[in-house]
């Protein structure tokens, strides 16, 4: 057996030679669209439509369109049916839907449809094409090969209006990627036709906000679609539409996001029911039927359904985001444009279309003057052509003698001897040279449109007035104004006054105050303790910091309530600790305001505030919540600064002490600081004791004060001063950490 040669080669050879044609192919030939607003397929697709005159005639099957398609794409079969499914009007993925179907085509809003194989179905194209192809054959746009060289097929479609931002689009290039919502076509109309007038109008009095064909709303917020509307990227916020059946008890979904699917939705209810976040639904079912969409969800009793659709807004996709990059090719290069760009590029369009269209029609036109002006010379001696035909002895002849005789050329002269004689009448004739007049005026009128730019406007103008008059509907997509979106979950779970208990042995308990009140006695374990104690509310957090330098955070209501005389939840099945891992400092908040002090045995002090530990998602576990370069002693919250003793031991006995302000520490705003030194050392001594310290008690231990660190402290302890004086000065809020 002969072994295969590896070649080795330059990695930027291959991607000059491979990688790169291949990016390229795919941003200018399939995924971008082009000012018309089509991609290749798109576009392939329509125009193999239009030459089987199916813009006027019956349908036909979709499989025969398909395979006259692949004359231009060559693409199978199944591409090309799946490009043509997302235009019928089946589908329902366009407001203007450009086929005209018959049979299953599936639905934009499911996801699990599947339609009907090509040869079951029927297409011809919708009415709105004649807009899509006006004047296609009077060479408004330009004709290139096909991949073989055998046909022709467009440049780009003329489409009379700015189709680009009427149909949805979407594509993944490579290193781009194109996302168009969808406009009322009325309002894009309007909006072309008062831009082209001035072109520093307001968009925002034109174009109300993006349309789709699934209906539902789109919420209004004005930052998110100016900045849309100028530069083309940002992203607004689709909320379904929904019926409360108050007969039944349930919520009617009847239209949803364009950007998800009944599928989707129920996928994430049902995970929702199944971690019991919701527990308010009896039954769900899909009821989408010939009438149109319904998504049923039973309600259980005295459930609040505005609540309820508040958390399924929030927490499922029928409140969702659709994101837009309006990446368009322009000129075979992709640009990012706003609304504004988008249309001065269409319009320059569509004032080249004209041109070509009025350069054609002139064409024409001085084809037919020249025919005439040939028959205006011959009239003149209408007897003396009848008998240059009579007389001429052979029909080849015929032309030649006509030519001579009254100084026309062969068109000409073949265009008189091609005349009927039942055409010589006086009649006939006359109307014929007045037509000449006629002629030359309407291409005085054609030459002088070609050549203004503001005679170019009003075609196009006149052309939307007509696209309006014929085509445009009422918004499908209603704009919802002043809609709260900081939803929280905490908005629909009752709020009540709390304490939570953190035992040594690692149990936990959530206990109700009025709870508490009736009975205060609490059970533990045997050598169990109470170590950590919070009051506060159903609507906080818990912030558990562990031996391992983890921190575990929950939400309070996501605690079960106890009674004192439980033992409660058991700390590691809670938060699913690691192997020996223990709750070391345990803080409870709601606003993440307020600063914690850790303090390690090497002298340091970290200061950090607590919004470090706060997160935009809801993350359970955040792994090196805190610096392990050294030994922790005592974690302590202030909600401002504070004074703090520290005491160092050396040989097991404490040796001296510092009393200092946090004032002077500076804060850090990484979780996994070091800290700064405040307390020097000596060989093997340690700091083993952090704790705060109430400022009206200063006086009594103003030795240890010092205002600058670090320092080694003065030699002594509090606790010998503390035993002589009977003093009480000590706010433990710190928490010592077991070695």
């Amino acid at each position: 057996m002969s072994k295969s040669k590896v070649e080795e080669q330059k990695i930027t050879k291959v991607l000059e030679e491979n990688y790169m044609p291949y990016a390229m192919s795919v941003i200018m030939s399939r995924a971008l669209p082009e000012i018309d607003g089509f991609k290749p397929a798109h576009r392939k697709l329509l125009y193999t439509m239009y030459k089987m005159k199916l813009i006027n005639g019956n349908r036909t099957k979709s499989a025969n369109v398909v395979g006259q398609t692949m004359k231009l794409n060559p693409h199978g079969d199944q591409a090309i049916y799946a490009t043509m499914v997302r235009m019928t009007r089946g589908y329902d993925a366009l407001l203007h839907p450009y086929v005209n179907s018959k049979g299953n085509f599936g639905k934009h809003t499911s996801r699990d449809m599947a339609y009907a194989a090509s040869r079951y179905t029927e297409v011809k194209l919708s009415d709105i094409c004649q807009e899509i192809f006006r004047d296609i054959d009077k060479h408004t746009v330009d004709f290139v090969d096909n991949y073989d060289g055998r046909l022709k097929e467009p440049r780009l479609l003329p489409t009379s209006f700015p189709n680009i931002l009427v149909h949805a689009n979407k594509g993944i290039a490579v290193g781009m990627a194109n996302s168009m919502c969808s406009f009322n076509l009325r309002e894009v109309c309007e909006l072309t036709k008062a831009y082209m007038k001035n072109e520093d109008c307001d968009v925002f009095d034109y174009l109300n906000g993006p349309d789709f064909s699934t209906g539902g709303y789109v919420i209004k917020n004005d930052d998110d679609f100016k900045k849309v509307y100028d530069t083309g990227r940002g992203s607004f916020k689709l909320q379904a539409k929904y019926i409360y059946n108050k007969e039944d008890n349930a919520i009617e979904i009847i239209e949803i996001p364009y950007t998800t699917s009944v599928e989707a939705v129920m996928d994430k209810i049902l995970q929702l029911i199944q971690s019991g976040k919701i527990k308010d639904i009896q039954d769900m079912r899909d009821e989408t039927d010939l009438k149109g969409l319904k998504l049923t969800i039973d309600l259980k009793r005295n459930v609040n359904s505005e609540k309820f659709m508040k958390k399924m807004f929030a927490w499922t996709p029928l409140r969702d985001n659709f994101t837009c990059n309006f990446n368009v090719l322009i000129k075979n290069k992709p640009k990012v444009m706003g609304i504004k760009g988008i249309l001065k590029e269409w319009i320059e369009f569509r004032i080249e279309c004209l041109k070509k269209y009025l350069g054609y029609m002139i064409g024409q036109k001085e084809k037919k003057l020249h025919l005439l002006l040939g028959l205006d010379r011959v009239l003149l001696d209408i007897d003396k052509a009848i008998k240059i035909i009579r007389d001429t002895e052979s029909d080849d002849k015929v032309v030649p003698n006509l030519m001579q005789a009254f100084h026309i050329d062969e068109v000409q002269a073949e265009y008189v001897a091609d005349i009927k004689l039942r055409n010589l009448n006086r009649q006939y004739l006359l109307e014929k040279t007045k037509e000449i007049v006629s002629l030359r005026d309407e291409i005085d009128d054609m030459q002088f449109k070609k050549q203004s730019e503001k005679a170019m406007k009003r075609m196009i103008s006149k052309d939307l007035d007509y696209v309006i008059k014929k085509y445009a509907r009422d918004r499908k997509t209603k704009i919802l104004e002043n809609v709260d979106l900081n939803f929280t979950e905490t908005q629909t779970i009752e709020n009540y006054k709390l304490k939570i208990f953190v035992t040594e042995h690692g149990y936990i308990k959530k206990i109700p105050l009025t709870s508490l009140r009736a009975y205060s006695n609490h059970k533990l374990k045997e050598d169990d303790e109470i170590r950590f104690e919070h009051e506060s509310d159903n609507h906080s957090e818990l912030l558990c910091f562990t031996s391992n330098r983890n921190v575990y955070k929950i939400k309070i209501y996501e605690l079960k309530d106890d009674k004192a005389s439980s033992l409660g939840q058991y700390v590691a099945n809670v938060f699913d600790l690691e192997d020996d891992e223990q709750i070391v400092f345990t803080h409870v908040t709601k606003k993440y305001d307020g600063k914690l002090l850790f303090c390690y045995n090497n002298g340091k002090i970290a200061k950090v505030p607590v919004n470090v530990y706060q997160t935009k998602s809801n993350r359970k576990k955040l792994v090196r919540g805190f610096s392990d370069k050294a030994e922790i002693i005592s974690v302590a919250f202030i909600s401002d600064e504070k004074w703090i003793m520290l005491e160092r031991t050396f040989k097991d006995e404490v040796d001296r002490t510092l009393v200092v302000s946090t004032e002077i520490i500076p804060e850090k705003t990484t979780r996994t600081t070091q800290g700064i030194q405040v307390m020097r050392l000596r060989k093997n001594a340690v700091v083993s004791r952090m704790c705060i310290i109430e400022e009206n008690n200063l006086d009594q231990v103003k030795k240890y004060l010092s205002k600058s660190i670090p320092v080694a402290g003065h030699s002594g302890s509090i606790e010998e001063d503390f035993s002589k004086n009977q003093l009480n000065f000590f706010d433990m809020q710190s928490t010592k950490m077991e070695k």
